[in-house]
């Protein structure tokens, strides 16, 4: 956020056709996130090892336009500066950890929260928060549900020593917290599982 930004001037959108070139701008400034994953990698189980950062983008594009891709997009004016991937388990069937996650698992979630992403100009700002918020009022429009969210668990990073913000693909669990998921489960070394039930609105 710039500092001639206001917080409570950023407003969330959803990704659809009509905002994609907003989500694509924003991914084109980080040369295609996580070495041109385009917000891809929680979409599919199989990795095809010849994906490249132009194949993703159609991939994404593709999801967008047929409906399969939802995400809640920050916006400062009409310049995407976030967003949180959310989607139900069938179009987001990939996690990391998943083989951990579902020895331990008893019943799927109606969506899931997989990423995180914030422009490096905007970060540590409060803009992954509203993007969570974001997904949480998306999803409540879509008729609510049982959302479940991956965040890192800081309580398990060595003391004295800090992560990136780059590295925190879909936030803390503290922010879970402050948004209203209580812990499940822990997943991974620093992951967890965290859950909450959203009503329709």
């Amino acid at each position: 956020m710039t500092s001639e930004t206001d917080p409570n001037e950023l407003t969330i959108r959803p990704l659809t056709p009509e905002t994609w070139p907003a989500f694509a701008a924003l991914v084109e400034r980080h040369n295609g996130i996580f070495g041109g994953c385009w917000c891809t990698y929680f979409h599919s189980i199989e990795r095809d090892p010849e994906r490249t950062y132009e194949s993703n983008r159609d991939l994404k594009c593709g999801l967008v336009e047929s409906g399969r891709a939802h995400a809640a997009l920050v916006f400062d004016a009409d310049e995407a500066v976030g967003w949180a991937e959310y989607g139900p388990p069938e179009e987001l069937p990939n996690l990391h950890h998943r083989a951990e996650y579902e020895r331990e698992l008893q019943t799927l979630p109606d969506y899931r929260v997989t990423c995180i992403f914030v422009d490096r100009r905007y970060r540590r700002r409060g803009v992954a928060a509203l993007a969570l918020r974001g997904a949480l009022d998306l999803i409540a429009r879509a008729g609510g549900g049982v959302v479940e969210g991956y965040p890192h668990d800081m309580s398990k990073q060595p003391e004295g020593k800090k992560m990136s913000s780059s590295f925190l693909y879909n936030g803390t669990r503290r922010m879970y917290e402050e948004a209203g998921f209580t812990f499940d489960r822990s997943k991974g070394l620093k992951n967890c599982v965290m859950t909450r039930t959203v009503a329709p609105s």
